[in-house]
């Protein structure tokens, strides 16, 4: 009879409370500052960590997203946080989860980009016992592995540390010079449940970070100097994105000529009549000479002058007529032979300066000069680039340079284009130029400069990475910039050796319905490893790979993958039709392993140049 009055009672339909511990405030946090994804790959140090984003994303929240490697993890993050200009994130768990990551953290560091990085542990108590893949100060030491590479790094030791550290880790990473910073917090630590007294801090209000001071004497001092300069020329870097259009209307109002870095390329339109060239790694000559020829002003903006970056410090750009503006002191301290140094926020800078610079009476609009004709445009940048006949001429197997115009001419104008470190990144800098046809026309038929009209904050059509330049970051990168920005697709260019690093990365893609074309350049060697042993007089050695068919390894994952021999194969490629399907698409291009990539660069700075 008691059963059957059980039975009887009204049912208690309200959901169980959801469990909220410490790993629901990491969440949290993220949600506060925007973030969408959290990309890494799971195991038992980092379990606390998953269920909240399981519980986050049933509510809408930051979800995660399941790496292939964790190395793949952080180039996702990478790209992510370069598309968005948000706080990019990966996570892995204790011992070799957090080593693998270590590689696109470092990147990330070397390239300013802003990354929350979080590492699981065994716990706490079982530190010092031999526990599973135990990685603090008593195990495999990741914490000491991370401190180089992070501009923040701790253990969360108790659950009450890690509102304020989370904080910190947040500040540090977003703040000028960005980077990564690191968290790694005991399994234990992670599942402690929240108490209502812990000490919140405000997380949202991160999001309104004021731009960094701007030392307005100091633009005041370059405004004097831009008044006398004779055609000042402009460097543009990688840290430009926001200030792209506020740039051009400088060069025009000064009269100037502008040049980019390799990784500030994708801030401009590389047909734009005033521009000159890339300075540094896969460069123009134009650039160079523009430099030789001695103008009495160059100004830098966002860019810390490395290696790539400087032409191997070439003395025609670091000297007495440069100023460096940068809102890092990490860069500035890097240009002690300059004029003069601007401290600030770069797009302040340039309002700053737009308003000291008296604009015409008839308004800002009548100084900015129209676009040339398309086939002007076109003759222009092949009179810049080394070899317009083979960008334009038919072969088998296909030249490199004839695929980078096919993919200019051929792809969407809002396409971005990621470009993997080595060959694929020396020809894109020298030899891609899509059409920007993103403008449109202001008061008096003038043109808004660069696509203006749709740029977003951070957003570059090409991306490199400069310096630490790791082997087949593009690949992870292309899919965090796809996650990122559903509007646009994305192009990878990569090399055969970088594709047999970390392609598997691809099925990420696949499995999220991605529109990435990734596009191999395929010609059975580590490239830019036999180009510079033979330039440099060298043992071949080292070099050869496999032949591999990776448009048939594309296939075995359900990807359509396409083989091209022949440049009239590549003319017979929709480029629009494979971006607008609904996932990834592979090109195995069969390019000719003789053409030589604009390197001289590298091989001048190794010391091995003939």
């Amino acid at each position: 009879m008691e059963a059957c009055t059980a039975l009887a009672r009204p049912l208690d339909l309200k959901p169980a409370p959801e469990v909220r511990d410490a790993a629901d405030l990491i969440v949290e946090a993220l949600a506060a500052l925007g973030v969408e994804y959290v990309f890494g790959v799971p195991g038992g140090a980092i379990e606390p960590l998953y269920n909240a984003l399981a519980r986050s994303a049933r509510r809408g929240g930051p979800q995660a997203i399941v790496a292939r490697n964790e190395q793949g993890a952080a180039y996702m993050a990478d790209g992510y946080a370069r598309e968005t200009g948000k706080l990019g994130v990966c996570i892995a768990t204790s011992g070799p989860g957090a080593t693998n990551l270590i590689t696109g953290v470092a990147c990330a560091y070397d390239n300013n980009v802003p990354m929350l990085v979080i590492t699981g542990q065994p716990p706490i108590k079982n530190f010092g016992k031999g526990a599973l893949q135990e990685s603090s100060c008593t195990g495999i030491n990741t914490m000491a592995m991370f401190r180089p590479c992070t501009r923040y790094n701790s253990l969360v030791s108790h659950a009450e540390q890690l509102p304020t550290k989370l904080f910190n880790a947040l500040m540090q990473a977003q703040r000028a010079p960005s980077g990564p910073a690191h968290l790694s917090i005991p399994v234990d630590i992670m599942r402690t449940p929240l108490e209502g007294d812990l000490d919140m801090p405000d997380f949202a209000g991160l999001l309104r970070r004021a731009p960094a001071l701007v030392d307005l004497p100091a633009v005041r001092q370059l405004a004097r100097l831009l008044f006398s300069a004779r055609q000042p020329v402009w460097l543009i870097g990688d840290g430009c994105g926001e200030a792209a259009a506020d740039l051009m209307q400088l060069v025009q109002r000064t009269d100037g000529r502008f040049i980019t870095t390799p990784d500030g390329k994708g801030f401009i339109n590389p047909r734009h009549p005033r521009f000159r060239g890339v300075f540094g790694f896969g460069g123009h000559a134009t650039a160079a000479e523009l430099l030789q020829d001695e103008p009495d002003l160059v100004i830098a903006l966002g860019t810390g002058f490395g290696e790539f970056n400087s032409g191997g410090w070439s003395a025609a750009l670091l000297n007495s007529r440069l100023v460096h503006v940068d809102d890092s002191d990490e860069n500035l301290m890097r240009s002690p032979m300059a004029r003069l140094h601007v401290r600030g926020h770069i797009k302040s800078v340039c309002e700053q300066l737009i308003a000291l610079l008296a604009p015409a009476s008839n308004g800002p609009e009548a100084q900015l000069l129209p676009f040339m004709h398309p086939q002007m445009a076109r003759q222009a940048y092949d009179a810049m680039v080394d070899s317009p006949q083979a960008a334009h001429g038919d072969s088998a197997p296909v030249k490199p340079q004839r695929l980078m115009t096919a993919l200019s001419e051929g792809c969407p104008p809002q396409t971005r284009f990621v470009a993997d470190a080595g060959n694929s990144a020396a020809w894109a800098v020298h030899y891609l130029a899509p059409h920007d046809k993103r403008s449109g026309r202001m008061p008096g038929g003038a043109y808004l400069p660069t696509g203006q009209e749709r740029r977003t904050r951070h957003s570059s059509w090409l991306r490199v990475t400069m310096d630490f330049a790791p082997m087949g970051w593009a690949i992870g990168s292309a899919v965090g910039i796809a996650m990122a920005n559903r509007r646009c697709p994305v192009v990878c260019l990569t090399g055969d050796g970088s594709y047999l690093m970390n392609g598997q990365e691809i099925t990420v893609a696949a499995e999220l319905s991605l529109p990435v074309l990734y596009v191999v350049l395929n010609d059975g060697a580590l490239g830019m490893v036999k180009h510079g042993q033979r330039l440099a007089g060298a043992e071949p050695i080292g070099f050869q790979l496999p032949k591999v068919d990776f448009a048939l390894m594309a296939q075995s994952m359900g990807i359509p993958g396409v083989v091209v021999r022949s440049s009239a194969d590549l003319d017979a490629l929709d480029f629009r039709a494979l971006l607008s399907r609904g996932g990834p698409t592979l090109i195995d291009v069969r390019i000719d392993g003789d053409e030589v990539p604009p390197m001289n660069l590298r091989m001048k700075t190794l010391g091995t140049a003939k």
